[in-house]
């Protein structure tokens, strides 16, 4: 039997689904013009620009066979509404967050998607019930739907942490890689010292970017390509294991060119990357169509891959539009209550404050000269704009003995204008996320968050952190403004907490962003007093600090 003959036409089904089709249409459709922007601008997500046409495929590949379909009683009743209830909840936490964090919070984004994803799934129990069977329950329709996750940005504190991993891991194997090859090396957190130069293992070279690509590869070839079950878990399973393998390889071949004295910036670097993307789907999809084809050859998976569920609704089944219409229902009026929502944050989304705001002069912020101190101007910032994303960096360091042994202050700023970079951008390249790849062990500290006062003005409250390289300390005091105010850090897991910030501050649009550090080998009641930091601060107060 075709699959025209298994399952219902649009213009067939009963007008609550057809309604719940067209919701679900829409917040796909708004979900892809959030993420857009992120996947033009972050590489790691560049494969979503694929995404909503890859949906559409998984889906006609679904409508294909295998054609099952859930009975209409009261368990899919009950998991259509966990679902949609789920559903809801996150997508009310993702205004939360909003309104807490920025619009444009990678930890917003991924809320957004995880909310469409569980009402896609609840969509779709309603939708190959035995009684409507517009979509069978199968393989390609639950990929479709879960790859949308693959496209989302990661939250800040994940990616952080698996990035410094990752960095981390494929330093420490390329340098044991090349001590096997007899080539002397030092390593310095994710930094290579060789002979005569050095390479560092940055963010981009970590492998995130290959590994949530090749996993996605992986799963749609699984519903693409592959019908056994036993074929989808171990071309799954190697999509990980084998993008770290080949990140590995290019981060091997790029070091060894660099001591060989190839320059590797631009050309190398980018050529080797696009290659690895290529070769590791190339031979994903290799293996699929192998796996198939030896599947092929055997009269069991011949049997499973023509869709032995394709028959006739039978006497048990109601027709389409019949009875059974409870799930649709509750469907229909979850999507409406979702919808009413996502127009709720949009209409009470106002400009930022300060969305005009000129660019501040961050070098005549930091003092030139100060009694006592030796000023030091900073290094080449301008080597990490490109992962900042920004040109506007500032930076110098101040060094006095005193009867106490040596003292040194840093301060440090960096300013992206409205709408430059995202706030999790910012965010995920504080000291403790950054640092510890530089070579610097991060030391406890009491509580993250502490209350300061420069010459008797108390500051907003900071975030404090604590390193040491080498024996010598370091205490970091950093702050991050948006729109021109100081971004309290609630607590992500009190919804109240959310809810009280977003009805105080409301709903913005992008603002300029200002970050502020002071890093120093004395504790700040030692600093407290300095008229170099009075000064410092009171020429921060006009941006908000």
């Amino acid at each position: 039997m075709s699959a025209a003959r298994v399952l219902t036409p649009f213009t067939a089904l009963p007008l609550v689904v057809r309604l719940s089709v067209i919701l679900l249409v829409a917040l796909t459709a708004a979900l892809v013009v959030r993420l857009w922007p992120q996947w033009l601008h972050n590489p790691d997500l560049s494969h979503g620009l694929f995404m909503p046409v890859v949906f559409l495929l998984l889906l006609r590949e679904s409508a294909s066979g295998p054609f099952r379909f859930l009975p209409a009683n009261r368990l899919s009743s009950l998991a259509s509404m966990g679902l949609w209830l789920l559903g809801l909840l996150t997508l009310a936490a993702g205004g939360l967050y909003a309104a807490a964090l920025g619009w444009s919070h990678d930890l917003v984004g991924f809320t957004l998607t995880a909310a469409l994803v569980l009402l896609l799934v609840a969509g779709l129990v309603v939708f190959s019930l035995s009684t409507v069977r517009f979509l069978p329950f199968n393989w390609s329709a639950l990929v479709a739907i879960g790859l949308w996750l693959l496209c989302a940005p990661l939250p800040p504190g994940t990616y952080s942490r698996l990035t410094l991993s990752l960095q981390l891991m494929v330093t420490e194997n390329v340098l044991r890689t090349l001590h096997l090859l007899g080539i002397g090396a030092v390593r310095h957190g994710n930094i290579l010292e060789l002979a005569t130069t050095s390479v560092g293992i940055e963010e981009a070279c970590s492998g995130v970017r290959s590994l949530i690509s090749c996993v996605f590869a992986g799963l749609f070839f699984s519903a693409s390509l592959v019908r056994r079950p036993w074929s989808r878990v171990l071309l799954i399973g190697l999509s990980a294991p084998l993008a770290l393998a080949m990140n590995f390889l290019r981060s091997l071949i790029l070091t060894l060119l660099t001591n060989s004295g190839v320059h590797i910036a631009g050309l190398w670097h980018d050529l080797t990357g696009f290659a690895v993307l290529a070769v590791t789907a190339a031979l994903l999809a290799g293996l699929a169509l192998l796996l198939e084809r030896r599947c092929t050859d055997l009269p069991v998976c011949g049997l499973e891959a023509t869709g032995r569920e394709a028959r006739s609704p039978s006497a048990t089944d109601s027709a389409p539009g019949a009875a059974r219409l409870s799930s649709p229902r509750l469907l229909i009026a979850a999507l409406v209550l979702a919808s009413a929502l996502v127009l709720f944050f949009i209409a009470n989304t106002r400009p930022a404050l300060r969305g005009d705001a000129p660019v501040p002069d961050l070098a005549a912020i930091l003092p030139t000269s100060a009694d006592g101190w030796v000023v030091e101007p900073g290094v080449d910032l301008y080597q990490f704009a490109s992962t900042l994303q920004t040109d506007h960096l500032a930076q110098r360091t101040y060094h006095r003995q005193t009867a106490n042994g040596p003292e040194q202050v840093t301060l440090y700023l960096a300013y992206w204008p409205a709408g430059q970079a995202s706030v999790s951008l910012v965010s995920s390249h504080t000291p403790d996320a950054c640092w510890p790849g530089a070579g610097w062990e991060a030391m406890p500290v009491s509580s993250p968050r502490v209350h300061l006062n420069v010459a008797g003005r108390p500051l907003p409250e900071a975030e404090t952190r604590a390193f040491h390289s080498g024996g010598f300390p370091q205490n970091v005091w950093f702050w991050h403004l948006y729109d021109g105010r100081p971004i309290t850090r609630q607590d992500p897991r009190s919804p109240l907490e959310l809810l009280r910030q977003a009805w105080h501050y409301g709903f913005r649009h992008d603002g300029d962003q200002l970050f502020v550090r002071v890093s120093s080998n004395r504790p700040w009641p030692a600093l407290a007093q300095e008229p170099l930091l009075a000064r410092f601060f009171a020429r921060l107060q006009p941006l908000g600090l």
